[in-house]
């Protein structure tokens, strides 16, 4: 799913709460619908109503992408300069020296500022996400003015961060995670075709060896075997064979009918699409830490910070903290820089 098609598609539904025009809304249906078909399964487009009954959830999914789309989600500066005074920084990087170190090291940040398109591009836009881990320990700690050991507290560390969909501006990077939101439900309508297809095959091959099974035990009442064998024995093993078979049989066939027909292929698009959040959604989490990234206790009187972090999940995991981020041509770090920072530490 890429192409103008469809980042004009995007470009209009994310990041936008307002409603369109009814003739605007309804050619941006069709359009959306028709990039979904193209991803999940073309030949969907054979059945002359499929943008009918896929419209609700088509719908469904342009209202989640505007809903994402409005969630506030921070904007950092990504330099060494800004660690001190910005709390997300603080909280995302244990040093300020290692924010150098993650643009350097960045192939994807390098790689933009590299292409002779961006020769002139004096900053990259971008989606900083790494992951969150939340730790119990034991530790000293004031409580009430008090010192106290062994304290139950709560650390937050924040580990393989990553940036994703840079652009010259924030408005295509934007244009950029929408992209992906929509590509993750295609992903999962795509992921249940294949499992209804691997079932279908696996049925498929066990009413195969069932039948090879049941001509293979007649053989053995009919022949020679049948002669030393017990054919009550023999007879029973058919029996069951056979019901196993007949069994097999209607399996195959209700398997077949949920997917190899175009309503089929609709069906699967539908589960998905009319329920968005339930496979990708954004949320805002405040979250009170103080400066060694503890978590502060609501109503406790310590020195901290409220952040407000945006979670992306994906299913039923937590996959990443994202914020948008900026990053300037001057603050990545020549590579010899890199190599004379990595031999302090041999």
């Amino acid at each position: 799913m890429a192409g103008a098609l469809f980042d004009r598609v995007v470009a209009v539904l994310f990041g936008r709460g307002e409603a369109d025009p009814p003739e605007e809304d309804a050619a941006l249906v069709a359009e959306l619908t028709d990039q979904i078909v193209e991803t999940v399964e073309p030949k969907v487009r054979a059945h002359r109503r499929y943008r009918q009954k896929l419209e609700p959830c088509v719908r469904a999914t342009m209202a989640h992408l505007r809903q994402i789309g409005c969630t506030p989600v921070a904007t950092l500066p990504l330099a060494r300069a800004h660690w001190a005074d910005e709390p997300c920084l603080r909280a995302f990087f244990a040093r300020g020296e290692d924010i150098p170190e993650f643009l350097g090291r960045s192939k994807e940040l390098r790689a933009f500022f590299q292409d002779p398109a961006n020769a002139g591009v004096p900053e990259a836009f971008g989606l900083l996400a790494m992951r969150r881990e939340d730790k119990t320990v034991f530790a000293p700690r004031y409580v009430n003015g008090m010192l106290m050991e062994d304290v139950t507290q709560t650390t937050v560390n924040f580990s393989g961060h990553r940036l994703i969909g840079l652009a010259p501006d924030e408005a295509q990077t934007r244009r950029e995670v929408g992209r992906r939101i929509v590509l993750r439900l295609a992903q999962v309508a795509l992921g249940r075709i294949l499992e209804i297809d691997r079932k279908g095959i696996a049925q498929e091959q066990q009413k195969s060896y069932l039948a090879t099974r049941l001509r293979f035990l007649k053989l053995a009442r009919d022949g020679a075997q049948g002669i030393v064998d017990d054919p009550t024995t023999i007879a029973s093993q058919i029996a069951e064979v056979q019901q196993q078979l007949d069994q097999a049989v209607k399996d195959t066939i209700e398997v077949k009918s949920t997917l190899v027909t175009l309503d089929g292929y609709i069906a699967q698009i539908e589960a998905v699409f009319g329920q968005p959040a339930e496979h990708v959604s954004l949320s805002r989490t405040p979250l009170r830490l103080d400066r060694m990234n503890v978590k502060v206790p609501e109503g406790s009187d310590d020195a901290h910070q409220v952040l407000e972090l945006a979670e992306l999940r994906v299913g039923d995991r937590l996959d990443a903290v994202i914020a948008f981020a900026r990053c300037a041509r001057a603050d990545v770090p020549a590579p010899k820089d890199l190599l004379a920072q990595a031999e302090r530490y041999l």
